[in-house]
């Protein structure tokens, strides 16, 4: 009796053309593109430890680890430099490699945006992602990695069927005056996602008994015990 051959696993592609790649940086695991401040914190500062105080730090907090790790970084593919005046009313961007790294968009585009009258400008990118059918990404700036000179612009985009690199609108936000954005500084994290599994019913009310029940055992073992959440709580991750 013969087995049903069983179907290869969902991926996420990457794909650059032939002469970029060895060039240009490639995408890394968020997991594995940690930031030096981050890695350098310890889980508990000894200094702070007392009868009143755990002394954990942000590194024990999952729910920023696990926004951090979620995902791909793309990073930029080569050595950009920005120039940055008139309190980001004016930008200039430069570069020596041989493919096009920045541009910009009308400023008539974000007309009455909450970045003022900065110019909107683009990053480009020369990563095609493609997914699943099904599957789409969300592109974010790197979750809790503030660089203090850009804002990209969040973007969802259905990489099932637009199977071509994604480039990414952003505003400079830094002080003015010349800044080089080295290559592999990450630029855009990408979140890959089932278009379906986010069209859950909502029910918006008051909770009920057992709803109550279950909020003040989660809030009782979270000051039972440091670290509760993250062995009882939070899903293993791969």
């Amino acid at each position: 009796m013969f087995g049903r051959k069983s179907s290869p696993p969902a991926k996420i592609r990457f794909l650059c053309e032939p002469r970029d790649e060895g060039v240009i940086a490639p995408p890394v695991p968020a997991k594995e593109y940690l930031p030096a401040w981050f890695r350098r914190l310890p889980a508990v500062d000894p200094e702070k430890v007392s009868v009143t105080d755990t002394g954990l730090t942000i590194k024990r907090c999952m729910p920023f680890l696990d926004a951090m790790t979620t995902g791909w970084i793309i990073p930029f593919a080569a050595e950009v430099r920005m120039t940055i005046s008139d309190n980001g009313r004016h930008v200039e961007t430069g570069w020596d490699f041989d493919r096009t790294m920045a541009s910009g968009h009308g400023a008539h585009q974000v007309n009455g945006s909450p970045w003022g009258d900065r110019p909107p400008c683009k990053f480009h990118n020369f990563w095609t992602i493609v997914t699943p059918p099904g599957w789409s990404c969300l592109f974010v700036s790197p979750l809790n990695r503030p660089n203090g000179l850009f804002e990209v612009i969040a973007g969802v985009v259905d990489t099932d069927t637009y199977t071509a690199p994604v480039h990414f609108p952003f505003f400079a936000t830094g002080p003015d005056g010349l800044h080089v954005i080295e290559k592999g500084s990450p630029l855009i994290q990408v979140i890959p996602f089932r278009r379906d599994s986010t069209e859950l019913p909502a029910e918006i009310g008051a909770e009920t008994p057992a709803d109550a029940e279950a909020r003040d055992k989660v809030n009782r073992n979270t000051r039972a015990g440091a670290g509760w959440y993250r062995t009882d709580a939070r899903a293993q991750r791969k």
